[in-house]
């Protein structure tokens, strides 16, 4: 490969790493042909991309998209894949799926939420990451119970005034 086309790769790859708010970086190395056409299948269907890359390139692309943790840095050996997704637990959920079945793709590191988790034993705390959206939603809906309860017991005070002065008119005349 030339320094030209290394250069294009870089380039792509840090465009990627730029466009996509999460990656993960996964061994699929074992996997034959089948097996990785399933999982690609299953990553298009969720809307995640999966690239095979190659260590050095992708070191040099997370330098140049300024997301080169040393703790990324250590785990590009080997066979590597770039998962890159919108949706932060959606590869490690694809992931949890696909070795229901097989032994790969193995989880070696994940940026997600601006956060770095190293390691297959992430897999589970990354399949039940919240996303911002989820979160927000949550502290909302728990912000309008209270003041439901609020105008609910306003409500049923102001009914039992109606009810009272109703009464107390109809006595008097």
């Amino acid at each position: 490969m030339t320094k030209e086309e290394k250069a294009v790769v870089i380039n792509n790859l840090a465009e990627q790493l730029n466009e996509y708010p999460h990656f993960y970086l996964t061994d699929i190395e074992t996997l034959n042909a089948e097996q990785t056409a399933q999982l690609r299948r299953k990553c298009f269907e969720n809307e995640i991309k999966l690239v095979v890359v190659k260590n050095t390139l992708f070191g040099k692309a997370l330098e140049k998209a300024e997301k080169a943790d040393a703790d990324l840095m250590k785990v590009l050996e080997g066979s590597t894949s770039v998962m890159f997704a919108t949706t932060a637990k959606a590869p490690a959920v694809v992931i949890k799926e696909f070795r229901k079945k097989s032994e790969k793709p193995v989880l070696k590191a994940a940026f997600v939420e601006e956060c770095v988790y190293v390691g297959d034993n992430q897999l589970d705390a990354l399949c039940n990451i919240k996303s911002k959206e989820e979160l927000i939603g949550e502290i909302v809906s728990l912000l309008q119970s209270p003041a439901k309860n609020v105008i609910s017991a306003l409500q049923a005070n102001a009914g039992q005034k109606i009810a009272g002065l109703v009464k107390t008119l109809e006595e008097r005349n």
